[in-house]
């Protein structure tokens, strides 16, 4: 039979899939899943949340998955765990969603890897397929350790013998004292009914760290050489887009930039028009723009000095033109969040509309020396620090408190909205003066209620402590 693999190996015998577990990765998998599974407070966020992602962080730590890319490997991990800090200090749903995904990416980045943008796309799933591939590693290996005579049986009886232990002296400790039985009823997960989630908890975490365990990262392969085009070839196609450019954004100063004076000038036409007015196709201008900027940098020849001067000044000036896209968008956007309010989905396009501005200056800074091997990790990774700079800057609190500043300076209010946000927004919120205040705060009253220690949540508590028993309800519109 061939030899077990150990733990951190990154090369492995023929046939690897047919090859047994090793006893110390079989124990960190399936330690790593249970403690997961007994953290996640199933259908809340919570502080558990935090630790199960900490708990698989320090997994792959222990797996030996860090090697001489030791410091961007270590970043990752830390990105990730950043991003699982939101389980315990937001309430928001949709935020703590992204940062799930976020740092199940970050995770899986830490064992593949990647520099380019394809090898980054493949390694944000790479370690999830590895996980999948290997279950027959983890059967075989559980088989062989329990069949061994070595100290398999052994193993597994001290297990039993320690489990019938705690489960009898708990019993007896839970029944002594009230408070301790309390405590035990909130830490043990209940399993009297399908314990369904947990058994998928339990599972993904083992397929993740599994795949940690036994990733080998694509083979390597022979680059292509890039196929250049004449310079004339590309250069007309996007000298005749920066004129387009050019021509729109000479034409349209005034809408561009117009701001409230334009649109009182103008007859007929609404804040809510002239703000709805073509944001949507300059998103989407500042997108694309990006994706001919990257084609172009990638097929442009640059063997003389003429060549690389044009590369540098046409996809220069068309980032350069992207940058004020991107400027009139956000002014757009900013004067119907002044006029209307802000929402999630205002503030969110917001952001991603700044994080387009920032690629475009990366985009630049690479262009300066037509060096851009860096340009991938760096959009990715600025990417997810946007959405970890939203947990820091708590979305829903800063919305509440413009919209209670904006019924302070103009006496409108959508309480129905405000009311649908989570507790993040219920200390800007108390700020309200009264009846209003009660009116917003009537829903989150309802929904903040006593957590267990897994199921804790900063965002939660402080609301607990604000919320009084509301009074009678009056609609200010």
């Amino acid at each position: 039979m061939s030899e077990s693999v150990s733990i951190g190996q990154l090369t492995t015998p023929d046939r690897e899939w047919a090859t047994p577990a090793s006893r110390a990765v079989l124990g960190v998998v399936s330690a790593g899943g249970i403690v997961a599974a007994m953290l996640v407070p199933i259908g809340k966020v919570g502080l558990g949340w935090t630790l199960a992602v900490a708990v698989v962080a320090c997994a792959i730590v222990v797996l030996g998955r860090i090697d001489e890319r030791r410091h961007v490997q270590a970043g990752w991990l830390v990105l990730a765990v950043g991003l699982g800090v939101a389980g315990a200090v937001r309430d928001a749903g949709w935020l703590f969603g992204f940062c799930v995904v976020g740092a199940a990416v970050c995770l899986s980045l830490s064992v593949a890897g990647g520099r380019s943008a394809g090898e980054l796309a493949r390694g944000s799933v790479a370690v999830w397929g590895s996980g999948l591939l290997s279950w027959p590693r983890l059967v075989v290996g559980a088989w062989v350790a329990v069949r061994s005579r070595q100290g398999g049986v052994r193993i597994w009886a001290a297990v039993g013998v320690g489990a019938v232990l705690v489960l009898v002296f708990g019993a007896l400790f839970a029944a002594a004292d009230a408070a301790f039985a309390e405590v035990v009823s909130s830490l043990v997960p209940d399993f009297s009914g399908v314990p369904g989630p947990s058994v998928v908890v339990f599972l993904i975490v083992v397929v993740l760290l599994a795949g940690a365990a036994y990733h080998r990262g694509a083979p390597a392969r022979a680059g292509r050489p890039v196929k250049r085009v004449r310079l004339v070839e590309w250069a007309l196609p996007v000298g005749v887009l920066l004129m387009l450019f050019a021509l729109f954004i000479g034409v349209q100063v005034a809408v561009l930039f117009g701001g409230d004076a334009y649109v009182t000038r103008t007859s007929g036409l609404t804040y809510a028009q002239y703000a709805r007015s073509g944001f949507w196709q300059l998103l989407a201008v500042t997108a694309l723009t990006l994706a001919v900027i990257a084609i172009a940098a990638r097929v442009a020849p640059r063997r003389t000095a003429v060549e690389r001067g044009w590369l540098r000044g046409l996809l220069g000036g068309l980032t350069a033109a992207t940058l004020v896209i991107v400027a009139s968008a956000l002014t757009r956007l900013w004067l119907y969040q002044e006029t209307y309010g802000f929402t999630v989905l205002r503030l969110l396009v917001g952001v991603a509309e700044l994080w387009l501005g920032l690629v475009c200056l990366m985009v630049l800074a690479a262009g300066r020396r037509l060096a851009a091997a860096w340009l991938p990790r760096a959009v990715l990774g600025s990417g997810l620090a946007a959405l970890l700079g939203l947990v820091v800057l708590n979305p829903e609190a800063f919305i509440a408190r413009w919209n209670v500043q904006r019924y302070a300076d103009t006496g409108r209010i959508d309480t129905a909205y405000l009311g649908t946000l989570s507790a993040d927004a219920v200390p800007a919120l108390a700020d309200l003066p009264e009846p209003v205040r009660a009116c917003v705060l009537l829903p989150h009253a309802a929904r903040v209620t006593d957590d267990s220690p897994t199921e804790w949540n900063w965002a939660r508590a402080a609301a607990r402590d604000l919320l009084l028993r509301p009074h009678a309800c009056e609609t200010h519109g």
